[in-house]
């Protein structure tokens, strides 16, 4: 009850300095900093402290969690949902506990978000860390369409649903949606043989404070898509270059992960490069949930 009340008190608190995010801190400030980046739009960072935050402070990180305006529990009927915007938002966080540079632990929509910060603040990074992040949109659009055609040729319903969706604008969130949708009804996002330890924490997450504040808004892959230019994304051109300024690039993914293709996944092996890549057998897209203490020490052993 104490650390709820904490966290409530923190977070007006938070609100009343003017700045519309909900944010969460974890483990001793001397510690190395680490922000965690939630996917989206819409999504927020609840699974990942529910499960994941305070064991990762425990590997000796000063971890920030936090929702993106406008997402989850940072509510702002005036967000923008730029990519500037969250920008903006990182910088203050920077600015508020006096970092000058953070790892940044990029998951699923927030990789991108992640990678382009880092690309026009690389002063600020001291490593930049993909974790199922996307790095090439348009790729997993595709992959995610074709491959699902394959396990359902010759059902009408659902190649003439994929019909429908190959002749929307690939820039829009309509788009994006659809495709998300049938990978989930594909149940591309789950692990297929969950072990004890993964569903005894999605369960706890299930059953606690967290996951009651699972808030998504379900406007903000709409406005994002009508505000933000960049829309459907390649970022690897833009990894080369952090990769060249010589900030650490480590990508860590589920072999299970069903949203993204081989040929993607050996791309952004090659680009971190063997050692700072993490291919996890038995695990999708929450890696940090389904393979926690794999994940865990992975980051640990790059990072330390």
């Amino acid at each position: 009850m104490k650390q709820i009340l904490f966290t409530f008190l923190f977070v007006i608190s938070f609100f009343a300095s003017g700045q519309n995010l909900y944010i969460k801190t974890y483990g001793n400030e001397k510690n190395k900093p680490l922000i965690f980046i939630h996917g989206g739009p819409s999504g927020n960072a609840t699974l990942f402290e529910g499960t994941t935050a305070q064991n990762l402070a425990d590997q000796g990180f000063y971890v920030i969690a936090y929702d993106r305006r406008g997402e989850g529990r940072s509510a702002d009927p005036d967000a923008k949902f730029t990519y500037e915007e969250a920008f903006q938002d990182l910088n203050s966080i920077y600015k508020k506990y006096h970092l000058k540079k953070a790892v940044l632990l990029s998951h699923s929509f927030g990789g991108l978000v992640a990678t382009l910060y880092t690309n026009k603040y690389p002063q600020n990074v001291s490593a930049l860390v993909l974790a199922g992040a996307l790095f090439s949109q348009q790729e997993t659009y595709d992959h995610i369409l074709n491959s699902i055609k394959k396990i359902h040729d010759g059902d009408s319903k659902t190649l003439n649903k994929i019909a429908y969706i190959e002749k929307l604008d690939k820039n829009s969130a309509g788009y994006r949606k659809h495709c998300f949708d049938l990978a989930s009804d594909e149940n591309y996002f789950k692990m297929p043989k969950p072990t004890k330890a993964s569903k005894k924490l999605y369960a706890d997450y299930e059953a606690g404070e967290f996951f009651k504040t699972n808030i998504r808004n379900k406007n903000a892959p709409l406005l994002f898509y009508q505000n933000e230019k960049q829309n459907n994304i390649d970022s690897r051109p833009f990894l080369k270059k952090i990769k060249a300024k010589r900030i650490p690039i480590f990508a860590i993914y589920g072999k299970q992960d069903g949203i993204f293709s081989s040929a993607q996944i050996t791309s952004i092996k090659n680009l971190a490069g063997k050692d700072h890549f993490a291919f996890l057998d038995n695990c999708s897209h929450y890696l940090f949930v389904d393979q926690q203490v794999e994940f865990l020490s992975k980051i640990n052993k790059w990072l330390k």
